[in-house]
């Protein structure tokens, strides 16, 4: 049996009559109704006259924002009730809590956040990174968005550490947030975001109203963009080489900080910028520019391999914006976006976004533009990434084989010539400058020259530079598969490797292997024979020589460079060597009779060739420098 326990029933009758008195003193719903009465009309008569500011100024509502925080969460709202009379505005009551504000629509979801105001998470909800998980391009603190500006009394102030209000509504379909830091209910400092639907843009504004008499406008204020960029892609080294902070200036004029390292620039008129993340940007518009814009970009995972660390974000950018009040008032209309670094998405908005993109300059972003995006977006509509990429690369081999074949013609004349040539050589090798006369002679008779080997090859490497641009910024492959490849826009890894290879990594991928193995027999068919049949001129570098280390230099670069690339591009690499190939062996197999060519160069060397006007004045020099060489030699 249990001891008699005197202290619990004691206890417990205590806890009785606490209950019984709190239930018999509990105030009736008329005396509540009366209290809450009384208590408005106590601060509606407190409340300033409208267009002053008094103790309900923002200084003093920071100050009191920060004292009721730093009460308990049990004790805030007593705290709140009892020091209310002294700023005469119940607004400030909900700014000083804490809490995010969810606006999305079916491509984005923003988080923004009571302190400071800003989007404090941005989640595309329509794309994976590398390991499945969602791409979030803001998310635990790797952004801060902040406005830094003097009051009249002296004091520096930031958004980031001051509560807003927000106050959530629709404009038909379109999500809107407005985000107020208040003064008085006229009197506020107002960011707006509205989220349409199906779009990665949103429309912000950020204006003031009636702070004229709290900005010192004597100081400079600045709006102050702070974001680091997360890692989304398997290879963050490759990441990285396409992470840059990108802009817009002086109407129209675009540029980008350094690629790699840290750089800073410093810039007037600038309309927009773009945190570019690979495959992701976030970027701010402007319709008024910002008279001064101060841009830092600082190369994260550099320092972390440098310092033998891990780290998940890429590059660090920084943006201080001179923000330029009107009478003493903010007010910019702008735009943020969170999306796709995809061309096609970029290009609709019509404000010069695309330049944001490395698709190359000059004749090779025209190509990209108007020529290989439009076609590879045309068959990837219908087709997966990866048969697009094959049909896509025989097209253009098509379109460029009358190139090829011009150079193939000219390699058969070479070879046809080559015993001419040697005879030539053997018949004044003593005499370098006659050797030179002669062999040119021979070229303009038979209608050949070395050069017209080399200049198809030329006309090509706009499309190949091209090319391999597009890939690295080809949207369109992320995620794709193709055979082994489960990723088109990074590396198709067949074996881990339990070491690291300088230069070549940790892994091997099998469409660089193969790219380079065709590229080594396209070379020995092409520029191997041109080798063998081009001349070596006394005091020239042996071309043949250069052309056979270039066979051998090309796949091991091909294999070392492209090992880390998109499997995109190497894919385009293997099927354009695999037709190139192809169209060498028919070209020379059954549509060039070197036999006919030998005919046709005979028939041109006995027709009488009249010299032009620059051909008989390099003779001439030529027979002066000979007669010259001839008397020194006396």
């Amino acid at each position: 049996m249990k001891k008699f326990d005197r202290t619990s029933v004691i206890g417990m009758l205590l806890m009785g009559l606490i209950i019984i008195y709190i239930m018999y003193t509990r105030p009736t719903p008329e005396e509540i109704q009366a209290r809450e009465e009384a208590k408005q009309e106590q601060i509606d008569s407190e409340k300033p006259e409208e267009g002053m500011v008094d103790k309900g100024s923002l200084e003093a509502a920071i100050d009191f924002q920060k004292e009721a925080l730093q009460q308990p969460d049990s004790l805030r709202s007593e705290f709140l009730n009892s020091k209310l009379g002294a700023f005469g505005y119940s607004g400030t009551l909900p700014s000083a809590r804490e809490g995010v504000t969810v606006v999305k629509n079916d491509v984005l979801e923003l988080e923004v956040s009571n302190k400071g105001g800003h989007i404090v998470k941005a989640t595309l909800l329509q794309h994976k990174t590398y390991d499945s998980i969602p791409v979030y391009l803001i998310k635990d603190g790797n952004s801060t968005f902040n406005i830094s500006f003097n009051t009249t009394d002296n004091r520096n102030l930031n958004t980031k550490d001051l509560f807003f209000e927000p106050e959530f509504s629709k404009n038909g379909d379109n999500e809107v947030l407005t985000m107020r830091l208040k003064v008085s209910p006229n009197e506020f400092l107002e960011y707006r975001y509205e989220l349409k639907q199906g779009d990665y843009m949103l429309d912000f504004g950020l204006k003031s109203q009636g702070l004229s008499r709290v900005f010192n406008t004597s100081q400079p204020m600045r709006l102050q963009w702070d974001f680091k960029g997360m890692r989304h892609a398997k290879s963050k080294e490759y990441e990285n080489r396409y992470t840059r902070l990108t802009y817009e200036y002086e109407d129209g004029k675009t540029d980008k900080l350094g690629q790699v390292g840290d750089d800073d620039e410093i810039r007037e008129n600038l309309s927009w910028m773009n945190y570019r993340q690979h495959f992701f940007s976030s970027m701010l518009l402007t319709d008024t520019p910002f008279e001064e814009a101060k841009l830092y970009s600082n190369d994260l995972l550099k320092k972390a391999q440098d310092a033998d660390q891990d780290t998940e974000f890429t590059k660090e950018y920084k943006a201080d914006l001179l923000l330029t009040p009107k009478n003493g008032e903010l007010n910019y209309a702008m735009n943020m976006y969170y999306g796709p670094t995809d061309y096609q998405i970029l290009k609709e908005y019509d404000r010069n976004l695309d330049e944001a993109m490395p698709l190359g300059w000059g004749i090779f972003g025209f190509l990209n533009k108007y020529l290989v995006i439009p076609f590879f977006g045309f068959l990837s509509g219908f087709l997966p990434a990866g048969i697009a990429i094959i049909l896509m690369t025989i097209a253009i081999k098509l379109l460029l084989s009358p190139v090829q074949y011009k150079q193939y013609v000219s390699q058969a004349k070479m070879k046809v010539l080559k015993p001419e040539i040697a005879a030539i050589s053997e018949k004044y090798k003593d005499n370098a400058m006659k050797k030179q006369q002669e062999t040119m002679a021979l070229y303009s008779k038979a209608g050949a020259s070395p050069a017209a080997g080399c200049l198809p090859a030329f006309l090509q490497i706009p499309v190949f530079y091209a090319l391999f641009t597009f890939f690295p910024s080809a949207f369109g492959l992320r995620g794709e598969s193709f055979l082994w490849a489960d990723d088109l826009s990074s590396y198709d890894e067949i074996a881990k490797l339990p070491f690291n290879i300088p230069f070549y990594g940790d892994h091997v991928s099998l469409f660089p292997i193969l790219a380079a193995v065709t590229i080594f027999f396209s070379m020995r068919l092409t520029t191997g024979n041109q080798a063998m049949q081009q001349p070596t001129q006394e005091g020239m570098p042996d071309m043949g020589k250069m052309m056979k280390y270039m066979m051998y230099f090309s796949p091991l670069l091909m294999l070392f460079f492209f090992n880390n690339y998109a499997s995109g591009l190497s894919l385009y690499y293997f099927i354009s060597n695999l037709i190139t190939i192809g169209i060498i062996l028919v070209i020379k197999g059954y549509i060039i009779d070197e036999e006919k060519i030998k005919a046709k160069i005979e028939v041109k060397k006995a027709r009488p060739k009249k010299q032009g006007r620059f051909q008989k004045k390099m003779a001439e020099i030529m027979e002066q420098a000979e007669k010259q060489k001839n008397a020194k030699g006396k």
